[in-house]
């Protein structure tokens, strides 16, 4: 399988995205067994939004979860940022039909470096994500900048499974059973394959807890979910 880095990385994924957008939402559904509204759920728990408080959603995709802080907040604003504009224009769709649309804004940029001010929100959101970027340390000390001291740095992301026969399990369908659903339900097979090329690169919940802590100066609490296939982390900025 071939290994993509930095700039390559970076111009392959924003082409997988640009191709999938319009089935997005459905293979999300499909290939999670739905899951993936649960976890959402779970972390929006944890988070413990207050009604007027900030949200920034990065790699906001199709903006369910922009959508989920929205709600949570009230009338507090909330932004969405990604670097896809055909997943942008879905999600832009999505917060027009929930009358939302003076309420949160989107913005095409990028998540390596964002162009926000430091300290700029309550909360700062990567769905699903991380493991996409070419630069996963850089993205999360970008979001602890734009987060206000005391705010919170939110990760929920596949992760690797730690009963070993399930993580086989797990792993056969990732790599051999998920790209087949991809080409069967969306016509899109090398777009599919990339998931478990970016989730075998990417740490596992302990290790991306012991960077998030160690590497970018966060204080963390981390939830494995589902047996370990995904992961919340959230990360609380130091009050100065």
């Amino acid at each position: 399988m071939e290994k993509r880095t930095g700039a390559e990385k970076e111009k392959f994924v924003h082409g997988v995205f640009q191709s999938i957008a319009k089935d997005y939402d459905r293979m999300n559904t499909l290939l999670s067994f739905r899951r993936h509204k649960a976890w959402r759920k779970f972390a929006m728990k944890k988070m413990n939004v207050q009604p007027g408080q900030t949200a920034l959603d990065i790699c906001c995709g199709t903006c369910d979860w922009t959508l989920a802080l929205a709600e949570a907040s009230g009338d507090g604003n909330v932004v969405g940022l990604d670097f896809s504009s055909n997943m942008l224009e879905i999600g832009r769709q999505k917060v027009q039909d929930s009358g939302r649309s003076d309420q949160i804004e989107l913005v095409q940029g990028n998540a390596m470096s964002l162009p926000f001010e430091d300290s700029s929100f309550d909360y700062v959101t990567i769905g699903f994500a991380l493991r996409n970027v070419p630069d996963y340390v850089q993205v999360i000390k970008e979001m602890k900048r734009v987060v206000k001291p005391g705010g919170l740095v939110v990760s929920l992301e596949l992760s690797k499974p730690t009963w070993k026969p399930f993580r086989k399990l797990y792993y056969f369908y990732f790599q051999r059973l998920l790209p087949l659903l991809g080409k069967l339900f969306a016509n899109r097979y090398e777009q599919y394959s990339w998931l478990p090329e970016s989730l075998i690169a990417f740490p596992d919940y302990e290790e991306l807890a012991s960077v998030m802590k160690n590497e970018v100066g966060l204080e963390v609490d981390v939830y494995p979910l589902t047996a370990g296939i995904t992961a919340l982390h959230v990360g609380r900025k130091r009050s100065e």
